[in-house]
């Protein structure tokens, strides 16, 4: 039989992939590298501005939405489904929301080989065609709170596109409640901000600002806008999540009328909120290296994969056997955390392609996988594994070797670390590259050519001081931060103007 390998943990770098630009060379064109390699997704050439999700790209986006499906379900929400065709009628019904998607819609004019009576718009959010069916569902105030999502895709037509952060069809999940109060409602919007800030930090490992949006970054229709904020590697920020109180907007252009208790009618009040696939955007941004992806074990489809090393046939049938025995003991281990919604079992794989082991290393690297286990006839003898982390948590600790037993006794101990230090390592990146600037001098500086930090500054609040700083620098006010989000409250001047200002707030290049 051919020889599998040269030597019993060979290190040598595979030729299964091409190269990755390093992060500090062209960080958009490692990002691009990164999704190639890791196999996550492509572009769908023959449909412009969209991508092909590969299934180790969808099984991460699985395991988003199973952690996120069940926090909403645990909050009283329940899911439906909605057409993707809403009639374009309905689309202008509500002015500020309509002007402010005009330019993103996709529209169907003819079907069935004959031209449509009334045009339908692809969805590119469903505030217009939820509060029709609300206005259906919604008579009294026993009908209330109604809370609902849904699980769909979008579409918005979007000029330059980038995988996962930018397409023009992408995945998502919705949020739509109707409310008999304005404070029922905002209690809601907090509520969900506050169930995705809790998503990015304890699955995602992705520190994330909570804040509110200021008039002219709001969503189009809504009377307020709340999101998290999430810093990249490169110091640009990403809109994680939003969440919006839409106060009576939709209600009354859709005739969303309830009897309240006093007998009386009056609009109901409304939020929407919502994740999409950008988040595995960040995710990869987040964590990912010059080597490849990096997944935090509550997110990756694969936690351990097993690399078996031997030369000749009986080799082979004794690292095998080890092997499929470890695995079986492996994957009966629960790895979710306390109090969680459902169980997560570890997902391991036994990696026996004919190649040789060092091309399986180089590979499993650029997909992220947590953990790897080497396995010999040399480890046979001894009892032990070969255990290498897809990010070491100590310098330099490199390659352990430990007795299997104790190995598969603290695989949970070890994941758990695992997950810590990328979230700790996140936070850290955050802290270094944050920045209270108190001069417009200092503030070009700081943004000079391509850069961006996260930057806490004065603003006098007005339309026309975030235009400048937006159309001088391409950088915009991210957030208002909540109270515990940014510095603490205090009264300052503009950075531009020099007017009052009462807070700091956080202002960033983006995607």
């Amino acid at each position: 039989m051919k020889p599998k390998a040269s030597s019993e943990h060979e290190d040598q770098v595979g030729k299964a992939g091409g190269k990755i630009t390093p992060r500090a060379e062209d960080y958009p064109q490692w990002y691009q590298d990164v999704i190639r390699e890791a196999e996550m997704a492509e572009p769908a050439k023959v449909v412009k501005g969209c991508m092909v999700i590969k299934p180790h790209g969808y099984a991460v986006w699985e395991k988003i939405q199973r952690e996120l499906d069940g926090r909403f379900k645990a909050t009283g929400h329940k899911n439906a489904y909605f057409p993707l065709l809403i009639p374009q009628s309905f689309i202008t019904k509500e002015a500020e929301h309509v002007e402010g998607f005009a330019p993103e819609l996709a529209v169907v004019t003819h079907a069935g080989g004959e031209k449509l009576d009334e045009p339908y718009v692809i969805r590119p959010t469903s505030e217009t065609v939820i509060g029709y069916f609300f206005s259906r569902w919604v008579d009294s105030y026993r009908d209330l709170p109604l809370l609902m999502n849904q699980w769909a895709n979008v579409m918005r037509w979007e000029k330059r596109t980038r995988m996962f952060l930018r397409t023009t069809e992408f995945l998502w999940q919705e949020g739509h409640t109707a409310h008999a109060n304005h404070q029922e409602a905002q209690e809601e919007v907090q509520r969900m901000l506050g169930v995705y800030g809790d998503f990015a930090e304890e699955v995602m490992a992705m520190p994330v600002i909570r804040g509110v949006k200021t008039e002219s970054e709001k969503f189009a229709g809504a009377l307020q806008s709340s999101c998290i904020e999430a810093m990249m590697q490169d110091g640009k920020a990403l809109q994680a999540g939003t969440s919006h109180d839409l106060g009576q907007n939709f209600g009354k252009a859709f005739n969303v009328q309830f009897q309240t208790q006093a007998g009386n009618r009056e609009y109901v009040w409304q939020t929407s909120w919502g994740v999409s696939t950008r988040l595995i955007g960040g995710l990869i941004m987040t964590h990912a290296d010059d080597a490849g992806l990096v997944l935090p074990p509550r997110l990756a489809p694969i936690h351990v994969v097993i690399v078996p090393i031997f030369r000749s046939d009986d080799e082979r049938s004794r690292v095998m056997a080890a092997a499929e025995r470890i695995k079986a003991e492996l994957v009966d281990i629960d790895i979710s955390p306390p109090r969680a919604r459902y169980r997560d079992f570890l997902e391991v794989v036994i990696d026996d392609r004919d190649m040789k082991p060092g091309a399986k290393f180089y590979d499993w690297e650029r997909r992220g996988v947590p953990v790897r286990v080497e396995l010999g006839p040399k480890d046979l003898e001894k009892d032990q594994v070969c255990v290498k982390m897809r990010v070491d948590s100590e310098a330099g600790k490199g390659k352990e070797f430990i007795p299997q037993a104790q190995f598969i006794a603290t695989i949970r101990e070890r994941l758990a670390k695992f997950q810590d230090a990328l979230l700790a390592a996140a936070r850290a990146r955050l802290a270094a590259r944050s920045v209270e600037l108190n001069t417009w001098d200092e503030f070009l500086k700081t943004f000079a050519g391509e850069q961006s930090s996260f930057a806490w500054c004065h603003w006098d609040g007005t339309r026309e001081t975030e235009a400048r700083i937006k159309e001088q620098t391409r950088a915009t006010i991210r957030c208002i931060p909540l109270p515990g989000q940014g510095p603490a409250p205090e009264p300052g001047q503009c950075i531009v103007t020099g007017k009052p200002s009462a807070q700091r707030v956080l202002i960033a290049r983006a995607y």
